[in-house]
């Protein structure tokens, strides 16, 4: 099973927009070296809105390459498409990645039905594990945790990404699935919270500005040491916050350049984060001893 920091890996890009595959394998290498217990490649924080297909399995193939077996690689391949899921989530298998992590269709607003076909015909198509990933803030698409349970046991499901927030609402998932999938928090500010009370890790903004901290964090808490995970916690409390000052992965990118880790690189119609914002960011960074 995988547990523990997965980072929501950035996708790294030149000023004018292509991918800086140079940079790409340098982001890799140093998460592999500051303890990440895993990388997501190419979900919404690696852009995968603006990838186009091609690109998008070339850096899901480059983060496999590299990370040469050290760690899981989770390969984000969603789409509001059935076809276009299958498709990505095959080319994924291909590419060697150990997982997939599929983001409810957004825009089309599928029903709970609709969800649950969606997700089965995947898993029916590819055999390699799949985790769910439920963010209705950014799709506009709620799964309900009775559809996840629906889920919970077909052949190649293994887990859900829940990203609400909603502490409350995890551990009903929890009660519900928690025997027959990992649920993982997608979301920093209550992820270790939800590990305490059964999650098996945290898909994260936060771990690409810090890795080593994030990595502790859950370790702390999948040890069931709460007081540890809580102070460990408490510095990148900022950052899980300003990181959303505006649209993720805006303000990463930002933190990463000013980190001297990126270039400025982001595709429309996203934008480099705005001039008022960067002392949020770079506050919440100091604050993280960053």
């Amino acid at each position: 099973m995988i547990t523990g920091s997965l980072v929501a890996l950035v996708t790294p890009m030149h000023n004018n927009g292509d991918v800086d595959w140079s940079a790409l394998k340098s982001l890799v290498e140093w998460h592999v070296a500051q303890g990440t217990h895993g990388i997501v490649a190419v979900g919404t924080t690696g852009e995968s809105a603006t990838l186009d297909v091609e690109e998008h399995c070339a850096v899901i193939k480059c983060v496999v390459e590299t990370v040469n077996k050290r760690i899981p690689v989770i390969a984000g391949t969603g789409a509001n498409s059935t076809r276009e899921a299958i498709e990505l989530t095959r080319s994924a298998k291909q590419a060697g990645a150990d997982a997939c992590l599929l983001v409810t269709p957004y825009y089309n607003k599928p029903t709970q039905e609709g969800l649950y076909q969606h997700y089965k015909a995947v898993a029916e198509a590819v055999d390699i594990p799949q985790i769910l990933y439920n963010v209705p803030g950014r799709t506009g698409v709620d799964m309900s945790n009775a559809t996840v349970a629906r889920l919970a046991g077909t052949p190649n499901i293994i887990g859900i990404k829940d990203a609400t927030g909603n502490l409350e609402r995890g551990q009903e998932l929890l009660n519900l699935v928690g025997d027959k999938m990992a649920v993982y928090s997608g979301d920093d500010a209550t992820a270790y919270q939800l590990i305490l009370m059964g999650a098996k890790g945290n898909i994260s903004v936060t771990a690409n500005v810090a890795p080593k901290a994030m990595s502790d964090v859950c370790e702390a808490a999948l040890a069931g040491n709460a007081q540890a995970a809580a102070d460990l916690n408490a510095p990148l409390v900022a950052l899980h916050k300003d990181l959303f000052v505006e649209s993720n992965p805006i303000p990463v990118k930002w933190a990463l350049f000013a980190m001297g880790r990126i270039e400025l690189g982001i595709r429309l119609p996203l934008t480099v984060l705005a001039d008022s914002c960067q002392p949020v960011v770079r506050a919440a960074l100091q604050k993280a001893g960053i």
